[in-house]
């Protein structure tokens, strides 16, 4: 009855104080006799009371049971009026109404929103509670003894709940909302779906039924009152007369009642495009202009089809559907701007054709079936197309000209002729001219009215086998009209040079070479082109007398081999030696040339490999020294050989000692002087190693005394005495001996050694090498075989080889492989 009054008062808009009496009698009939939901109770059972005694023991009292009264709380939200809302009564049964029961009241609220009368036990709101803020409060309940101060009853938690009005109206969080459904759909399809919020309870009353209605979109949609899904309310809606719709949805509570509350919110549905139009050309006639000089490839012109629909729906291909049509132009769609590009494919003429004309038909690329009804999806159109008359410039018959000439042809020549012709209808005359910028103009010039090439300088096929021209064509009545045409003229060859050896450099000679052996291929080259490959020969020039050391041998391959006559050349000798040869070419008429060929004898290593063919101080001239700088790297050289022979020299005369070590106890005597004693040298020993091995058999003069003291056969030398036998020999008296003869003897140098230096050793298998044991005369043997025992030995092979006027050299070549060899060991 609250809540009517309180909504009447909204809805009348006068103040509740006008049913203030009405309120206050229903409040009092609630209180005296507990009408509506406030006239449940609850007993809680009484406990046991419990006393402790002095002694610890505990003494069991049993009283009458006692327990909670209260009614089931409960509270209005949005309560009107000046005097707190009363909520309910707690009462113990302990409570016999003479004010000695004290109540207390804790919890949510306790206190602030609640209050509770300490003696009756009355509980009052003095706020006005919303349910939705706070839809229930959880409190706690207890009863004292006024005089004690002794707890009655335990503490009881009971809730409080706010019971629900209708104070809020339904709501759309989210709107307004945007929706689309496809033009052409049937009636009843679906489109979108709202749903409105209200705060009020659910579970009690109808505050919160939502229901909904259409306020603003009729007849094209409608909505579902309960589920507030929108459908289309008329079939085969046409976007292209109608795209977008506004729809207003309301949602009013109480069930729709009245005095429910509503709220609403604005649906924008838009119409989405589908392929429901076919493609139109606004006319069926169109007519264009190309003028006859339009470029192949080019575009001269457009033709478009409008398309009521959107996107792919409106895409248009087009097509030439006639063969005259396609035969000289194509079409192609620009699908930015759905128009179709017309391009020439062949070349216009105005004097063969003048008109074209063109059937184009223009057709969607996407279309649905279920709207074939509506007609084909496609138009055609034609385009006539009139070809304008252009001065053009000159044509030549061909696209390019390849003439030919003799090289060496005689100025004015005729190398050919191009020819060209105006294509207009008038048929002007044309005239002929060569590009000054080429590069052929020098050689070449054209008749200005017949088109001759001919020649101006004279050519050579060696210098320039090709020229490539450009030849330009104009118009007598418009000379800026003009045309070009390459022209290549090849230049044909003539036998007019000579072959040459194919060779710059020297031919080189090896000494040790044998009659007969190559020395060299050599070729031949020729300027000149020969169509079936060139053909060289060679020979030695005729009238001359017969070379005699190295002949010449065509090989019938275009190649020529010179090989040695006599054996073996000398460097010292005669290093260098000339060869001419003459070669002939097979051409029309023969040429030939005499080369003369320069050959340099020069020691080599085994196997032909060369070794040296430049003098040492040419080679240090050519690394950019100056006489000065070479003339004090020779006296350094010199300065440096000097020290190195005087140092020998000192070592030689240096007396060594015969005993190494003081620390050595075996008193060993170590010689490094002696030039080999064979096997003798391994016994460490033996005390002949400290004389010649041979002495034992035969006495040998020492060779560091004076020739004629040791040419003294007849008798034993002073101081001189027969060696004692090995065994019977103190060493270190035979040391002091030798010493003492050695100081005594005036007549040789003060050598301190004992050491012995004509031995040579034995076993040797070559035997002596000294210039005394060979023989005086000139032996026939072969010396060959000494090109196998290195470089050292060929030499001498070759000048044993040699007549008996070259012993001499042989003598002093022998005389310095011994020096080498002796210092060597």
């Amino acid at each position: 009855l609250k809540n009517i009054i309180r909504l009447l008062c909204k809805f009348l808009q006068i103040p509740t104080t006008f049913f203030c009496p009405i309120l206050v009698c229903f409040g009092f009939f609630q209180r005296c006799y507990g009408a509506g939901h406030h006239v449940l109770a609850a007993k809680v059972p009484i406990a046991k009371n419990q006393t402790k005694l002095a002694n610890g023991e505990t003494e069991v009292h049993h009283r009458p049971k006692r327990g909670w009264i209260w009614n089931q709380f409960f509270v209005l939200e949005e309560h009107i009026g000046p005097d707190a809302q009363y909520v309910g009564k707690l009462h113990s049964n302990s409570d016999k109404g003479d004010g000695s029961v004290r109540y207390i009241l804790s919890g949510e609220g306790a206190g602030s929103i609640f209050i509770i009368n300490e003696v009756t036990g009355d509980i009052h709101a003095t706020e006005s509670l919303d349910r939705e803020r706070k839809a229930h409060y959880v409190l706690h309940a207890q009863a004292f003894d006024r005089n004690t101060e002794k707890p009655l009853e335990p503490m009881s938690e009971f809730i409080i709940k706010v019971q629900d009005i209708n104070d809020n109206a339904p709501t759309f969080p989210d709107g307004p909302f945007v929706a689309a459904v496809p033009e052409m759909s049937a009636l009843g399809t679906s489109v979108y779906q709202v749903t409105a919020t209200d705060a009020d309870d659910p579970t009690y009353g109808n505050s919160a039924r939502v229901v909904y209605s259409i306020l603003q979109g009729q007849p094209y949609f409608s909505v579902d009152p309960k589920t507030g899904v929108i459908r289309t309310a008329l079939a085969n809606m046409d976007r292209e007369a109608r795209e977008h719709y506004a729809v207003v949805i309301q949602a009013k509570d109480m069930a729709g009642q009245v005095g429910g509350l509503s709220g609403s919110t604005t649906i924008n549905i838009t119409l989405t495009d589908v392929n429901d139009n076919p493609p139109k050309f606004q006319q069926k006639n169109y007519q264009l202009y190309v003028p006859e000089s339009a470029q192949v490839g080019k575009p001269v012109g457009k033709i478009k089809a409008n398309d009521e629909d959107l996107g792919i729906n409106a895409e248009i291909k087009y097509s030439l559907i006639n063969p005259e049509g396609a035969a000289m132009f194509s079409i192609a769609t620009d699908w930015d701007t759905r128009e179709g590009i017309i391009s020439l494919k062949k070349p216009l003429n105005y004097e063969r054709k003048k008109t074209y004309t063109l059937q184009i038909e223009g057709v969607n690329t996407h279309v649905e079936p279920r709207f074939s009804y509506l007609g084909p999806f496609k138009d055609t159109a034609t385009l006539k197309i009139t070809v304008g008359d252009v001065d053009e410039a000159p044509v030549f018959s061909m696209d390019y000209y390849i003439m030919d000439v003799y090289e060496n042809a005689q100025i004015g020549t005729e190398v050919g002729a191009v020819t060209a012709r105006d294509p207009d209808s008038k048929n002007s005359p044309v005239r002929y001219f060569i590009d000054r910028g080429e590069h052929g103009e020098k050689y070449f010039n054209v008749d200005m009215d017949s088109g001759v090439i001919k020649i101006t300088q004279s050519l050579d096929r060696e210098d320039i086998p090709w020229h490539n021209i450009t030849v330009m064509a104009s118009e007598v009545d418009n000379p800026s009209l003009v045309s070009r045409v390459p022209v290549t003229v090849q230049v044909l060859d003539v036998n007019d040079n000579p072959p040459e050896i194919n060779t710059d450099e020297e031919v080189i000679v090896c000494e040790s070479l044998r009659p007969g052996q190559v020395i060299q291929t050599i070729t031949a080259v020729d300027k000149d082109d020969f169509a079936n490959g060139q053909r060289f020969s060679f020979s030695l020039p005729s009238g001359i007398p017969v070379n005699p050391n190295f002949t010449l041998k065509d090989n019938k391959d275009n190649t020529a081999s010179i090989s040695t006559r006599r054996r073996r050349f000398s460097q010292l000798v005669q290093e260098l030696y000339e060869l001419p040869v003459v070669v002939w070419d097979g051409g029309e008429p023969e040429l030939s040339s005499t080369s003369t060929l320069t050959l340099r004898v020069c020691p080599c290593q085994r196997g032909g490999r060369l070794q040296t063919c430049q003098d040492k101080m040419g080679l240090l001239s050519s690394a950019g020294l100056s006489t000065g700088a070479l003339i004090a790297i020779l006296l350094c050289i010199v300065i440096l050989l000097a020290i190195v022979v005087l140092f020998i020299t000192l070592r030689r005369s240096k007396k060594e000692p015969l005993v190494i070590s003081e620390e050595d106890i075996r008193e060993n005597v170590v010689t490094y002087d002696d030039e080999g004693g064979g096997e003798e040298d391994t016994e460490a020993f033996d005390i002949i190693a400290l004389r010649n091995p041979a002495a034992a058999e035969e006495l040998k003069f020492r060779r560091d005394v004076r020739p004629e003291r040791a040419r003294q056969r007849n008798g034993p030398k002073r101081g001189y005495d027969s060696p004692p036998e090995p065994d019977q020999v103190d060493v270190q008296e035979f040391i002091k001996q030798r010493l003492v003869e050695a100081d005594m003897d005036t007549s040789g140098p003060p050598y301190d050694s004992l050491q012995t230096y004509a031995f040579e050793g034995q076993g040797s298998p070559t035997g002596s090498i000294s210039s005394l044991d060979s023989p005086g005369t000139h032996s026939e043997q072969d010396y060959n075989y000494l090109d196998d025992w290195g470089p050292e030995f060929e030499k001498l092979a070759e000048l044993y080889g040699e007549d008996m006027n070259q012993s001499y050299y042989a003598k002093l070549y022998i005389y310095s492989i011994k020096i080498r060899l002796s210092l060597a060991h």
